[in-house]
């Protein structure tokens, strides 16, 4: 059995959902199919998610949100009369004003059950499609078929144990399983929603669940590729990628998978395939345990904005036992996540992403080093931005590291921070925010030999 994702580009008309029906149909393996909301239909278009994000925000000031909530029906309302499956609508549209026209009390909660109507309703449409067109197919609601989420102390969604066992009779049947991505349910019956780009979670949460034999993600290129096209034009196509690999480059900021979607099929050995809804026929990059031949010694070039620094300088550091422990723990203890840690024999510099540091916490950590720790030299920047080089094939390969300080040094690109991953697939560069996108293309110059 397979699984298969598509995005929101390839559900962002009736068009694009012809296509993937056609994917669907090429081969009978493919049982469980995970659709996101429609997204944009051309570069000016607002997606499905965002005009819900509208309709909740409008709500929750008090407002009327008649304007905001049509703009989602006539979406879901153009598709639907070019698909000729009117009979939907009624149906959708009341699931929307039932949502929308609940309690907001809480407003977060508010919030997640509208924006995953856009997943929902789009599920809907589609099974009924489907069905209209002589296939049998179901849309599959995540409550009744037990997918349960709860949020962990960071605030974010993770799966109960049992929803694996709930889930694992899905497109067993003879219908196909229609299920929209994005969001499950708490043991209360609330809903809870991944973080956007979440169906890629939901995806691969269900392969691992029925016992994939491969997981297809689909979107709208060809390719994972060797660093961001935006960046680089005609940048060199990765046709086969590790899950660690592709973990390292999607948290330096490739966006093509969401960086938490890998876990679930990791864990199971399941293959993930990522395909282009547009050009079915490409072969795609597959994310597999161990790779079979390697297109180039670096896998990928990436880098992400966001980061700030705490830096820490204290004489006889090394010799103090249970120093590092206690800094981390003061972090811990104020929510703050360690992203990395290079040290030396007197200091250490903890890096960490901005969004979890706010400048008013900045007094508070400051002050608990100083009291707990004895320290009185403490530094923090928030204007650093990370470069990663990722590749398997380096482990065992002489002058990478050379080869590219040697590179950002001579396009004169100060280097704050270096330091290499433990599993030696990763490097990482910490430079300011202004140099991330140069520095990347200085190294995939150098590394890839343009």
């Amino acid at each position: 059995m397979k699984v298969c994702k598509f995005g929101g580009s390839s559900l962002a008309d009736a068009f694009q959902i012809k296509k993937v029906c056609d994917i669907v149909f090429a081969d009978e393996d493919r049982k469980v199919v995970v659709v996101s909301a429609p997204g944009k239909r051309n570069r000016e278009d607002i997606k499905v998610t965002d005009l819900l994000i509208a309709v909740a925000k409008a709500r929750i000031a008090g407002e009327s949100f008649e304007k905001e909530i049509m703009a989602v029906i006539e979406r879901f309302k153009d598709i639907a009369e070019s698909l000729n499956v009117n009979s939907i609508l009624p149906e959708i549209e009341n699931t929307l004003r039932t949502v929308a026209g609940a309690d907001y009390t809480d407003s977060v909660k508010y919030l997640d059950s509208v924006k995953a109507m856009g997943e929902d309703c789009c599920a809907r449409l589609v099974a009924c499609y489907l069905n209209s067109i002589g296939h049998k197919a179901k849309y599959c609601n995540p409550k009744e078929c037990g997918l349960y989420l709860k949020h962990n102390e960071l605030g974010k969604a993770v799966i109960l144990g049992e929803s694996y066992d709930n889930l694992n009779n899905l497109g067993k049947g003879d219908e196909l399983c229609i299920f929209p991505g994005f969001y499950g349910y708490s043991k209360e019956g609330e809903i809870i929603t991944f973080s956007r780009g979440g169906s890629d979670i939901t995806g691969s949460i269900l392969a691992a669940a029925v016992g994939a034999s491969v997981y297809e993600n689909w979107t709208d290129v060809d390719n994972v590729y060797a660093v961001n096209p935006e960046i680089i034009k005609n940048p060199f196509p990765i046709t086969e990628i590790t899950y660690d690999e592709m973990r390292e480059l999607a948290y330096a900021g490739f966006s093509v998978l969401h960086e938490e979607a890998l876990y679930p099929v990791f864990v199971r050995g399941i293959p993930v395939h990522i395909k282009n809804t547009n050009n079915p026929s490409s072969k795609g990059t597959k994310i597999v345990s161990k790779r079979t031949h390697y297109d180039s010694l670096v896998t990928g070039v990436a880098g992400e904005k966001g980061f700030a620094t705490i830096t820490i300088n204290k004489y006889l550091m090394n010799k103090e036992v249970g120093f590092l422990m206690n800094l981390i723990r003061i972090l811990a203890e104020e929510g703050i996540s360690v992203e990395h840690m290079p040290s030396g024999i007197d200091s250490v510099t903890i890096i960490v992403r901005k969004k979890n540091f706010p400048v008013e916490k900045e007094e508070v950590v400051v002050n608990r080093i100083k009291n707990e720790l004895n320290v009185q030299n403490i530094t923090i920047a928030r204007d650093l931005a990370i470069v990663m080089i990722v590749g398997q094939a380096m482990a065992n390969s002489v002058g990478i590291m050379a080869r590219a300080a040697s590179a950002l040094g001579n396009a004169g690109i100060n280097l704050r921070i270096v330091n290499q991953g433990a599993s030696e697939i990763s490097m990482m560069f910490g430079v300011d925010e202004a140099y991330v996108s140069y520095a990347v293309r200085v190294l995939y110059k150098e590394l890839f030999k343009i």
